[in-house]
């Protein structure tokens, strides 16, 4: 009952952050046709947070009367730029813009900015995600103790409420004696959330994230534009986010299903990695930098904790 109580608290509060979410606005012209960018083929925001440094950029957005004398230059935008906008944009998404802009001018590259900011509200939740991740070991070791239980009850009347009360009452049990709290794993679940969103949001409304380059790649370019126009290399970013998705999904499989869970688990996460394998096409190379990055993290982060566990 507590548990189910802190999920809908949990719940109520992604709730109230996405109903808060200020929407990243498409730049449309006099027709409502999408305005995109000629070299990047990524679509104009219109609410962007700073003015673009390109020339044409600017023609795009004055063509389209936007105004944007009101706005600083990237360089000088600040979090209080713009004034109020919103909870979520004032608390979430200007901070992490300001914060990828000043990191991105410290090391003269947008592209090293986002991996570096990445990784750095990554350490920043560690403590979290380090014991999300050793939960699943400790599943891991509770699982033959589980499995009995789960044969003891097997052919009694669950709809029983006593028996049902029982059987939870010698679960929780297992899940004291071996430090397991069932409701971790979802914590840094309903965090990712609205990071993601966070810096989907800020990468979007920067224009010199999508003006940017890194190592030869378009921060605005989606794979899709890029092949569409000959160049083939950003196949590249397609495969790091497939592989990357993959492996995380890999390493964080609950030890503690049934055969049967285990395989309806693995058809669900072959449907995701397909999924986002499909979205990997349309999505900025800055977004995908994010997503690597996140990705690898976690691997990194999984593996290094099995290791101590079986240490």
């Amino acid at each position: 009952m507590k548990n189910k109580k802190k999920f809908i608290k949990m719940f109520l509060v992604l709730f109230l952050v996405i109903s808060l979410t200020g929407c990243t606005k498409v730049l449309k012209d006099k027709n409502k046709k999408v305005v995109t960018n000629e070299v990047t083929g990524q679509s104009l925001t219109e609410n962007i947070l700073c003015k673009p440094e390109s020339n044409e950029t600017l023609k795009k957005y004055k063509e389209n009367k936007v105004d944007l004398s009101k706005l600083p230059q990237c360089r000088d935008f600040k979090v209080t730029s713009g004034g109020y906008e919103g909870i979520w944009t004032t608390i979430f998404v200007k901070p992490l813009a300001f914060i990828i802009i000043k990191i991105g001018e410290f090391v003269k590259n947008y592209g090293f900015a986002v991996i570096i900011v990445t990784l750095l509200i990554r350490l920043i939740l560690y403590p979290i995600t380090k014991k999300t991740a050793m939960q699943s070991e400790n599943l891991t070791k509770a699982k033959p103790e589980l499995e009995k239980i789960e044969k003891k009850y097997k052919n009694k009347n669950l709809n029983d409420q006593a028996i049902m009360m029982q059987k939870s009452q010698e679960m929780m049990a297992i899940y004291k004696n071996y430090s397991i709290n069932p409701m971790s794993g979802c914590l840094f679940s309903f965090i990712q959330i609205p990071l993601f969103f966070a810096f989907y949001e800020a990468l979007n409304r920067l224009p010199i994230i999508f003006e940017g380059t890194f190592l030869g790649f378009g921060l605005g370019t989606s794979p899709m534009t890029a092949m569409g126009k000959g160049n083939y290399i950003y196949i590249i970013i397609i495969v790091l986010v497939i592989g990357a998705t993959y492996l995380s999904m890999k390493l964080n499989k609950t030890a503690t299903m049934s055969a049967e869970q285990e395989q309806q688990m693995k058809m669900m996460s072959n449907m995701m990695v397909i999924f986002i394998g499909i979205a990997s096409l349309t999505i900025s190379t800055s977004i995908a930098l994010y997503w690597i990055t996140n990705n690898t993290f976690t691997i990194i982060q999984n593996l290094l904790v099995k290791r101590r566990k079986a240490a």
